[in-house]
């Protein structure tokens, strides 16, 4: 058969797909040393965007690479449930129709949001199969199966019987918009000029751009050592004519004031601040609720309470003017200001009741030492368990690390793995059950809150790998699925974790908190973070800023998958950005039509009955191709082995031609 003198992909791609699909070709061999890969998994109602594609096209030159060195090969795919983001989406549907999701009621709620779910998945199938991914799909796991709940749960309540997860108050991220917590990922700060109001409080001067906060406040902090207090003790009380009237103030001596800003002196709100809830709590300090959870000022505002917050500033500022309390406004003040990622709402924060995992106590054995999760999560990076390539963000790892505070892991939507946590009665006899079900029928109510999604995904290198037979079978404990999952036992810990930089903290030290605890291993044994896909200009892809975006099943139609992958592994190296633009790829569209042509003219130069064989060089030019061949073929081979795709291209790109 003579090749069409034109390649045209979208002929041939899905066709080409399907035969390896069908021929067994993306599952493991039986022989040869173990290679894994799990995916890291796309949110299930969310659609493929180029940062994904990248990273198909990265790790699917891996896995090949792997199986043509005769490896046993896995690459699970999955998805995740996206709690927060996935929630939200049908709560603005309902909101659209004048409903809220009480008026479902939990159950037909939940039946709504697993229906958009599955009706979602096999369209991010298809994308990952149109990216050319060689994943095994016999093997695809998703975050909120009835397998990896089984297994979820059973974490929890390993957690908690070892006193690793416990229920306090501490400040959270307060999302008043979706009425949930959210973690410090789900967060972007946003660059913002508003006023700073400086205020007279008593014999000092403090300085604020929420005075909205301020009614509550009752103590006044300072450095220690800074000199211009030093006749300030410690404790001591002063009479302060405050905004709702004379108040007692104590004096309080900490080391977190800055005495370089502004005056070094401030006023602390722990109820809504990180740092005032740090000091109150290493002073014992009392702790007053200012605004509620629906951003709204409560009675201690007195003639403010229930105004929302962003309409009872100017108001505030006013009678601070007119009771001279106001010493000056700064309108040209920066701050950086706190926005929920989905709910769009600015982060408020509160002290609530909360489930927590505690990652400073020492809690397990690691290498014959007792240490606590954070030392362990040190320990695997230091001593070289795990290998994170670019080395250079091992410091990043570490900044975030060294000062790991204790994890959040309550959120209070509906949709997500439900706390396996049970109470009976109210205040001081309440009851509390950990568990699958309560110890009777009568009087007992499971916690409504669900968990962090990334709670479950900090399974994700393990997890996938215990097939669901073994997950529920409830005589199993977590210790004797892993015993009996085949896959676990071949495939645990994963050769290579490959994601974006941007999720190291957020992901994939997560996985390493919670693998190593619960599994006794590191989760993987390397860690290749890529770049972000930035636009022509260098911006941000993003969906504010159409122009930045390119979607792969827009690109693929036109130019064929393999110029869509070419363009992103040219010049890749583990994390740095790369720029993908329209005529980036069409310029590599024209070099896979080389290829074709070099096939069709090769194809015109075979005899019809040529059965394919080792080529026997007579000439100096045979001799010259074919050690250039060998020699090139060394190099790819070498610079795939160390992970730099970028590199074995250019040695292909240069053979060609």
């Amino acid at each position: 058969m003579n090749l069409p003198k034109t390649y045209i992909p979208a002929k041939y791609e899905s066709d080409i797909y399907k035969l390896w699909e069908d021929s067994g070709y993306f599952s493991p061999s039986k022989d040869g040393e173990p290679f894994s890969i799990v995916l890291p998994p796309p949110n299930a109602t969310g659609v493929l965007h180029v940062g994904h594609a990248a990273m198909l096209a990265i790790e699917d030159t891996i896995i090949r690479h792997q199986r043509m060195l005769g490896k046993s090969v896995v690459w699970v795919p999955g998805t995740d449930h996206a709690a927060i983001a996935t929630n939200a989406i049908l709560e603005r549907e309902l909101a659209k129709k004048g409903k809220t999701k009480h008026d479902l009621g939990r159950e037909d709620f939940l039946k709504q949001l697993h229906k958009m779910v599955e009706d979602n998945k096999d369209s991010i199938r298809s994308q990952i199969r149109a990216m050319g991914a060689s994943v095994d799909w016999t093997r695809e796991r998703y975050t909120m199966e009835p397998a990896m709940n089984r297994i979820v749960g059973e974490v929890f309540l390993k957690m908690y019987e070892d006193g690793l997860i416990y229920r306090g108050h501490r400040i959270v991220n307060w999302d008043s918009t979706l009425q949930t917590v959210v973690s410090d990922d789900e967060i972007d700060y946003v660059e913002a000029q508003t006023k700073l109001y400086t205020l007279k409080y008593g014999p000092f001067e403090i300085a604020t751009a929420r005075p909205e906060t301020k009614f509550g406040d009752k103590y006044v902090v300072m450095h220690p050592d800074d000199k211009r207090y030093s006749k300030y003790k410690h404790g001591q009380q002063i009479d302060v004519d405050w905004i709702n009237g004379k108040i007692k103030a104590t004096i309080i001596k900490d080391e977190a004031v800055q005495p370089e800003f502004g005056t070094g002196v401030m006023t602390i709100t722990p109820w809504h601040d990180v740092v005032d809830f740090e000091i109150a709590e290493r002073h014992n300090l009392d702790k007053e609720q200012i605004i509620d959870f629906d951003g709204k000022l409560l009675d201690v505002a007195e003639k403010f309470s229930g105004y929302h917050i962003r309409d009872a500033r100017p108001k505030i500022v006013q009678m601070l003017k007119k009771k001279g309390l106001l010493v000056k406004e700064d309108s040209k003040y920066v701050n950086k200001v706190a926005i929920s990622d989905r709910g769009k709402a600015v982060i408020e924060p509160q002290i609530m009741e909360q489930w927590f995992v505690d990652v400073n106590k020492p809690a397990m054995k690691w290498k014959g030492k007792k240490r606590s999760l954070k030392q362990v999560m040190q320990a695997v990076i230091k001593d070289g368990d795990i290998e994170i390539l670019p080395k250079r963000f091992e410091k990043i790892y570490f900044a975030w690390v060294d000062n790991l505070r204790d994890w959040n892991i309550s959120r209070q939507i509906w949709w997500g793995h439900r706390i396996p946590v049970w109470y009976k009665g109210e205040g001081a006899k309440k009851e509390t059950h950990a568990g699958w079900e309560p110890p009777e029928k009568k009087g007992w109510k499971q916690d409504p809150d669900t968990l962090d999604t990334w709670f479950s995904s900090a399974l994700w290198s393990w997890s996938t790998l215990i097939d669901a037979e073994t997950a529920l079978n409830a005589d199993f404990s977590l210790e004797k699925m892993m015993s009996k999952a085949k896959d676990y036992k071949k495939f645990h810990p994963n050769s290579l974790m490959e994601t974006g930089y941007d999720i190291i903290f957020f992901w994939v030290a997560r996985m390493i908190l919670a693998t190593t605890y619960i599994t006794g291993e590191v989760p993987f044994k390397t860690v290749y973070l890529h770049g972000l896909v930035r636009a022509k200009d260098g911006r941000k892809m993003s969906k504010s800023d159409p122009e930045t975006i390119i979607d792969p099943m827009d690109v693929i139609p036109k130019y064929g998958t393999d110029a869509l992958r070419l363009s992103m592994l040219v010049g890749q190296a583990p994390g740095n950005d790369m720029r993908i633009f329209d005529a980036k790829i069409a310029g590599f569209r024209n070099f896979c039509n080389k290829l074709w042509n070099i096939a069709r003219f090769i194809e015109s130069k075979t005899p019809k009955k040529y059965k394919p064989a080792p080529p026997k060089p007579s000439t100096l030019a045979d001799h010259w191709i074919i050690n250039s061949l060998h020699e090139t073929t060394q190099r790819v081979d070498r610079h795939l082995h160390h992970y730099q795709l970028g590199q074995a291209f250019e040695q292909i790109y240069q053979f060609i031609w």
